[in-house]
């Protein structure tokens, strides 16, 4: 009985501890928060030249995260040292990957926007959908007929 009496001592408060306490690094977004999240998005792309929203949720030192909302074609775009990993969250779109970009300019360091892809692949994707896509592949997100496509985005650094 003292044994146990000694232990609980000890390890009662631990465990409170370690209950209270947040592991540095962890995020946890639920569907009902993205989706909060997501509502205001719809007014900025409303008014944004390229119909395109996006809130940063969070950055690491490999990795960044992002939530994304557009209500119209989105740009060709292509990244030399960043993958993308999209989940799509609502709508539906083609996504029109690999090809060559044509007429892109530098929007930022290692990145291109704008131009064509030609000779791209096409496919259809929706909500609860998982895309990756490597570092230097040309792609491009077109609305197939709706009216906004939200999706969160892990862009992976370091290629």
């Amino acid at each position: 009985m003292k044994k146990a009496f000694v232990f609980c001592l000890f390890c009662i408060p631990m465990l409170v501890a370690a209950q209270g306490t947040a592991v540095e690094g962890f995020d946890h977004w639920t569907t009902a928060s993205l989706k909060s999240l997501s509502e205001p998005l719809a007014a900025t792309a409303a008014s944004d030249p390229h119909h395109v929203a996006t809130k940063q949720l969070s950055s690491y030192k490999n990795e960044y995260f992002l939530l994304a909302h557009r209500e119209a074609d989105g740009q060709a775009e292509w990244h030399e040292t960043e993958a993308d990993v999209f989940f799509v969250q609502s709508g539906s779109a083609t996504l029109v990957v690999g090809g060559t970009l044509n007429g892109a300019q530098t929007t930022a360091p290692h990145e291109q926007r704008g131009g064509t892809i030609e000779g791209g692949t096409r496919h259809k994707i929706s909500a609860g959908d998982i895309v990756h896509i490597p570092p230097r592949v040309p792609h491009q997100v077109l609305l197939d007929g709706t009216k906004d496509f939200t999706y969160f985005v892990v862009k992976v650094k370091g290629y």
